[in-house]
C-alpha cells in the first residue's frame, strides 16, 4: 500500500518571500550604489581642488547635527512612552470605547512605542543638520570688542550666540511639547487620564510626568522670553523709524518680556509643586494669569507708552535711540569713515576750465560696455562657436607706464551653436576651451567709431600677449561646457581644437590640456562613477578616453568659488583678469549677517538690483551687516581657487577660519600684479549707497526729520531701474591724483508713488585702486567720498540732463539724420564728472542698423555742464565747444577724424542694373557737407514751426529738408 504525502503548502510562500526580499535587498544596494556615486564624485572634484576639507567638515558637521537631533528627540519620546505605558494603572475601568481602542492599538503596540519616537526623530534629526551653520559659529565665535548700547553685550553675542540660543530653545521646546502630548496620548488610552461625568481623573503616575513636562515645557518658555530681551535689538522698533529699541522697547517692552520670564519661571515651579503635592488648581490659574500678562504687558502698556507719551514726544524721547542706529548702521555697513565736503558746483563755463583736469579727462570713457558688445562679437567672434559675455567688463592695466581703463571679455565656447557638427565626441573632447582676451581703451575710438584694441585676435596679439608665456585658453569661464574630457600621454594625437587656424593654410590648430584640471576618468571606477553622474554611457565605453584623462565640470568660476567657501555670498559681477601671464577671473566675496544690533535691514535683492543686474537672487536677502572679506581667484587654464583673506578684521570670517583652517590665504601672499587689478566690488557699493541716501546724515535731528533724504536716480535710459555705478580714473576734489574709483549720484527721494524732484544733492565716489605692492593694500583704498551740493546752487540730474539732450532742438535734429534710413540711436551711459569746478555730464552716442547684423558704432558724444550743450564728433570736440573754444585739456579721442554722418539708403532704381556695370564713388565734399548742413537746417526750422504751429512755415521746411535729403542721396550714395 502505497501513501502519498500531502504537498507542503508553505514552499511556494516561503519561495515568493525569499524573492521578495531578494528584490528589495538589490534594490536597496542600486539605491545605495547611486547615492555612494553622487557622493564620491563630489569627494574627487573637491579632492582634486584641494578643497576636500570643505566637504570632509560639511559632512562631519551635518552627520553629528543629526545624530544629536535624532537622538535628542527620539530618547525622550521614547521614555516619556514607555513611563506612561509602565506607569498605566493596573485596574482601570475603561470605557466601552477605550476597549475597542485598545484591542486595535495592542498588536501594534510594540512597533509603535519604538516606531513613534524614530519618527520624530528623523524629522528632529534633519532640522538640526540644516542648523549646523549656526551651531558651528557659535562653537567658533569669537568677540568683537564692540558692545551694543542697550545691554552692554559683545555684538559677537548677537552674530553667533542668539542664533544658537535661538534655535536651541525652539528645539528643546518641541521636544518637550511632543513628550507632552504623547504621553497625554497614552495615558489617556490605558486608563490613567479618564474623563467623563463632567470630570477629569488622572492617576498619581500621570500627574507627575504630565506635571513635571508641562512645568520644563514653561521652564523653557521663560528662558525663551529673556532671549526675546535681545531679539529687539535687531527688530524694528514700535515707530518703525528704526531697527533696534527706541523709548517704549527700552522702557516697555523689555521690562515686560523681564516680567513675562519671571512669571514663566514662577508657573513652571508650581507644576512642580503639583507633581508632588498633586494640585492642579494653583498651576492652572498662574497659567491663565500668564496669558493675560501677557497680553496686559506685552501689547497693552507698549501700546499706551507708545500712543501718549512717545507720539506726542517723538524726538525728545527717541533722540537718543537715533543716534544709537546711527552709530551703529554705519559701522555695520563700512559707511562710518566716510569723507563729506561741501561743493557748490560752478554752472558758468570758460575757456581753459579743465586745464587742472586734463588727467581726468583724458580718461573718460567713451565705449560704453553695456553697448559695445555685439561689436566686439563681430569683429573677435571668428566662429559662431564663440561668445562673449554682455555686457563687457572694465579693468585696467598699466601700458608704457601708464594706467589705462580698459573694457575686457574673454572669448568662451557656445557648443549650442555647433550645429550638425555636435555630438558628444565634438562637444566633449574637441570643443573643450575658449580662447584669448579682448581688451579696448575705454576713451578711445577709432574713425569709424569702432573700440581700440589692445589685445585682440586668433592667435593672441596686443601688450598682454607680447610676452611667450602668456596662456590664452579659456577652459573655465561664465560660459564653458558642462563638462570636457581632457589629457592624453606624452605623444598622443592632439584632439582638443585650439583655435581655427593653423600654419600652412591648415584648417584648425589642435592642442592637449597639460594642466591639472579635474578629477581622473584614467580608471574603469572613475568612469563609471562620471558616466552614472552625468547619465553618459560614453564616459564608459570611448575609446577616447585614456588613462591620463580628466573630466572638467562646475567650471563656472563662482561656481567653483562658491563650493570652495559656501559660507560666503558672491558679487553677481566676476570678471577677467591678465596676471601673471594667466587669465584668471576675479570674484568678491562677502560675509553678510541679519543680527548686527541696532543696524537697519536693507533687501539685497532691491538694493542690488539696477539697469545691469535686474533680477539678483540670495538666499540672505534682508541683513544688516556687510563685509567684503574675501578675494578669489579661478585660474581660466586649469580651474585652480585661490580664497585671499581681504578683510581680516572681520569677526564673521575669523569664526569661519576657524570652521574651515587652512582654505584662506592671508593677503601677504597676493603678488603686487594681482592686487593691482583688485577692486571695489560693485555690490558692496549698491549697498552702501542704498544706506547713505538716508544714512549720510551725522546728528539725530536731522535724522528725525527726512527733509535731506536722498534716493539713486534710475537710468535714463531704462526708467523703471536704478542707474549702476561706474568705474573710472579721476581725480575727486580733495585728492591729489587720479585714482580708478567708482561713482553715483543722489538726488532728493520721493514717496511712492509721487516723483522726484531730479537734481543734483549728493555725489559719492570710493577708491577702487587697491595700490600695486605685494601683500599690502593701497591706504586710500575704500575710502568713501561725498560731495555735498550746495542748495545755492541747482545742479541738474541724470533725468533733467538726459530731457534736456532729447529735447534739444540742434540734438534733435542731428539724431533724426541719424536715425534716417535703417539706423537706429542708442544712448550710452550717461557719466557725471566733477572737474572744472563743476559737474560735467558726458552721454556717447552709437548707431547701429535696426535690423539684420546690428554693430553699434560711436558716432557722436553729448556734453552738458551748466546751461551749455554740445554734441560733437569727438569728446575733445564737444569738451572745447563747451569752454569756449579750448577745454584746456586733451580727451582721449582727440586725433581721431570720424566718418561723416550717415543718410537714406539710396532707393531701389526700377530698372535692372547690370552688375557689371561701373559704380561711381559717392561724392563726400563741399557739394556733400553743404547738401548735410542744408538737410540740418531745415530740419531745426521744421521742428520750430511745428511748435509754434505756423503750417505754412513747416510745408516749407519740410519741402526743404526733402531737396536736401534727396540732393544727400545723389551725392553718397548708400
Amino acid at each position: 500500500m502505497t501513501t502519498t504525502s500531502a504537498p507542503n503548502q508553505a514552499t511556494p510562500s516561503r519561495s515568493r518571500r525569499i524573492i521578495g526580499i531578494s528584490l528589495a535587498i538589490i534594490a536597496a544596494l542600486v539605491v545605495a550604489f547611486f547615492v555612494f556615486a553622487s557622493l564620491f564624485a563630489d569627494w574627487l572634484w573637491y579632492e582634486q581642488l584641494g578643497f576636500d576639507s570643505v566637504l570632509l567638515t560639511q559632512w562631519v558637521a551635518r552627520i553629528s547635527m543629526f545624530v544629536i537631533g535624532f537622538l535628542g528627540m527620539a530618547i525622550p519620546v521614547w521614555i516619556a512612552i514607555q513611563l506612561a505605558y509602565r506607569l498605566r494603572p493596573v485596574y482601570a475601568r475603561l470605557s466601552s470605547q477605550l476597549d475597542r481602542y485598545q484591542e486595535v492599538v495592542e498588536p501594534l503596540r510594540r512597533l509603535a512605542m519604538w516606531g513613534i519616537p524614530v519618527f520624530f526623530g528623523f524629522f528632529a534629526g534633519f532640522a538640526a543638520s540644516a542648523q549646523w551653520e549656526t551651531t558651528w559659529l557659535w562653537f567658533n565665535g569669537v568677540k568683537t570688542d564692540v558692545v551694543d548700547p542697550q545691554f552692554g553685550m559683545d555684538t559677537g553675542f548677537y552674530l553667533f550666540g542668539m542664533p544658537f540660543y535661538t534655535s536651541l530653545v525652539g528645539f528643546v521646546s518641541a521636544v518637550l511639547l511632543v513628550c507632552l502630548l504623547v504621553t497625554a496620548l497614552v495615558s489617556y488610552l490605558y486608563g490613567a487620564v479618564r474623563i467623563g461625568q463632567r470630570e477629569l481623573r488622572i492617576s498619581k503616575s500621570a500627574r507627575i510626568q504630565l506635571a513635571v513636562l508641562a512645568g520644563l515645557y514653561l521652564l523653557v518658555q521663560g528662558v525663551s522670553l529673556w532671549l526675546d530681551r535681545y531679539q529687539t535689538m535687531v527688530e524694528p522698533g514700535a515707530l518703525g523709524r528704526i531697527t533696534g529699541p527706541g523709548h517704549t522697547e527700552a522702557n516697555a517692552v523689555i521690562p515686560g518680556l523681564t516680567i513675562l520670564a519671571i512669571v514663566a519661571i514662577v508657573v513652571a515651579l508650581l507644576f512642580f509643586v503639583t507633581a508632588i503635592f498633586g494640585r492642579w488648581r494653583y498651576p492652572l490659574l498662574a497659567t491663565a494669569l500668564l496669558l493675560i500678562s501677557a497680553v496686559v504687558v506685552g501689547v497693552g502698556y507698549p501700546w499706551v507708552v507708545t500712543t501718549f507719551q512717545v507720539r506726542p514726544n517723538q524726538f525728545g524721547l527717541e533722540q537718543e535711540f537715533y543716534d544709537r542706529n546711527l552709530e551703529m548702521t554705519k559701522s555695520a555697513y563700512g559707511i562710518d569713515g566716510l569723507e563729506k565736503s561741501d561743493f557748490t558746483a560752478e554752472t558758468d563755463a570758460a575757456a581753459g576750465q579743465l586745464r587742472e583736469d586734463a588727467e581726468t579727462t583724458a580718461s573718460i570713457r567713451i565705449m560704453d560696455p553695456a553697448i559695445i558688445g555685439p561689436t566686439v562679437r563681430q569683429l573677435e567672434q571668428y566662429r559662431a562657436y564663440y561668445q562673449f559675455a554682455e555686457p563687457l567688463d572694465v579693468d585696467r592695466y598699466e601700458i608704457d607706464g601708464q594706467s589705462q581703463d580698459t573694457i575686457v571679455s574673454v572669448r568662451e565656447l557656445n557648443v549650442s551653436q555647433l550645429g550638425a557638427a555636435a555630438n558628444w565626441q565634438t562637444n566633449t573632447l574637441v570643443y573643450t576651451h575658449g580662447y584669448g582676451m579682448v581688451a579696448a581703451a575705454g576713451n578711445e575710438r577709432t574713425d569709424d567709431g569702432n573700440p581700440v584694441f589692445l589685445e585682440r585676435g586668433i592667435p593672441a596679439t596686443g601688450f598682454l600677449s607680447a610676452n611667450e608665456d602668456f596662456q590664452p585658453r579659456v577652459y573655465f569661464g561664465e560660459s564653458s561646457p558642462p563638462y570636457s574630457i581632457v589629457g592624453a600621454p606624452e605623444g598622443a594625437e592632439d584632439v582638443e581644437l585650439d583655435y581655427p587656424f593653423g600654419p600652412d593654410g591648415e584648417s584648425q590648430t589642435s592642442t592637449t590640456f597639460t594642466g591639472d584640471g579635474g578629477p581622473s576618468v584614467g580608471s574603469v571606477f572613475n568612469r563609471l562613477i562620471y558616466a552614472l553622474k552625468f547619465q553618459s554611457e560614453q564616459i564608459l565605453f570611448s575609446d577616447a578616453v585614456n588613462e591620463e584623462s580628466q573630466i572638467l565640470y562646475d567650471r563656472d568660476p563662482s561656481l567653483r568659488v562658491q563650493k570652495a567657501a559656501p559660507y560666503l555670498t558672491l558679487d553677481s559681477d566676476p570678471y577677467p583678469s591678465v596676471v601673471n601671464d594667466r587669465i584668471v577671473w576675479i570674484i568678491d566675496g562677502y560675509t553678510l549677517s541679519a543680527n548686527y544690533p541696532y543696524s537697519t535691514t536693507v533687501s539685497l535683492q532691491r538694493a542690488i538690483a539696477d539697469a545691469n543686474n535686474t533680477a539678483p537672487r540670495f538666499a540672505l536677502d534682508d541683513i544688516n551687516y556687510v563685509r567684503n572679506s574675501v578675494k578669489a581667484t579661478v585660474d581660466a587654464y586649469d580651474g585652480s581657487v585661490t580664497l585671499y583673506a581681504w578683510d581680516e578684521e572681520d569677526p564673521l570670517l575669523q569664526a569661519w577660519q576657524k570652521i574651515y583652517p587652512s582654505t584662506l590665504e592671508p593677503i601677504s601672499a597676493m603678488s603686487g600684479e594681482l592686487i593691482s587689478h583688485v577692486r571695489y566690488p560693485t555690490d558692496l557699493f549698491k549697498i552702501q549707497r542704498a544706506m547713505l541716501g538716508v544714512y549720510h546724515v551725522d546728528d539725530a535731528r536731522a535724522f528725525f526729520a527726512r527733509d535731506n533724504a536722498w534716493a539713486t536716480p534710475n537710468d535714463p535710459q531704462t526708467d523703471a531701474r536704478l542707474q549702476p555705478p561706474y568705474y573710472l580714473t579721476m581725480q575727486m576734489p580733495g585728492q591729489d591724483s587720479p585714482s580708478y574709483s567708482m561713482f553715483t549720484t543722489f538726488i532728493p527721494s520721493s514717496e511712492a508713488g509721487t516723483a522726484s524732484r531730479n537734481v543734483l544733492m549728493g555725489y559719492l565716489a570710493v577708491d577702487s585702486n587697491a595700490g600695486s605692492a605685494d601683500g599690502a593694500k593701497a591706504e586710500d583704498y575704500g575710502k568713501l567720498r561725498m560731495l555735498e551740493i550746495s542748495a545755492e546752487t541747482t545742479v541738474p540730474g541724470p533725468g533733467q540732463v538726459q530731457n534736456r539732450f532729447d529735447s534739444d532742438t540742434a540734438v534733435s535734429s542731428q539724431i533724426n539724420i541719424l536715425q534716417q534710413g535703417q539706423s537706429e540711436v542708442l544712448n550710452g551711459n550717461l557719466l557725471t564728472l566733477p572737474v572744472g569746478g563743476g559737474l560735467l555730464y558726458v552721454q556717447p552716442v552709437f548707431v547701429q542698423a535696426s535690423q539684420g547684423t546690428q554693430l553699434p558704432t560711436l558716432r557722436k558724444v553729448l556734453v552738458a555742464f551748466g546751461d551749455n550743450i554740445a554734441f560733437e564728433d569727438t569728446l575733445d570736440e564737444a569738451l572745447d565747444v563747451i569752454f569756449g573754444g579750448d577745454s584746456g585739456a586733451n580727451a582721449g579721442d582727440g586725433e581721431v577724424d570720424p566718418e561723416p554722418l550717415p543718410t537714406d539708403p539710396t532707393p531701389e532704381p526700377t530698372d535692372p542694373v547690370d552688375p557689371t556695370d561701373p559704380v561711381d564713388p559717392p561724392v563726400v565734399g563741399t557739394e556733400f557737407e553743404q547738401a548735410l548742413a542744408d538737410a540740418q537746417a531745415a530740419m531745426i526750422a521744421r521742428d520750430t514751426a511745428l511748435r509754434a504751429g505756423d503750417l505754412t512755415a513747416f510745408a516749407e521746411a519740410d519741402a526743404a529738408l526733402t531737396d536736401a535729403v534727396e540732393r544727400l542721396i545723389a551725392l553718397g550714395g548708400e
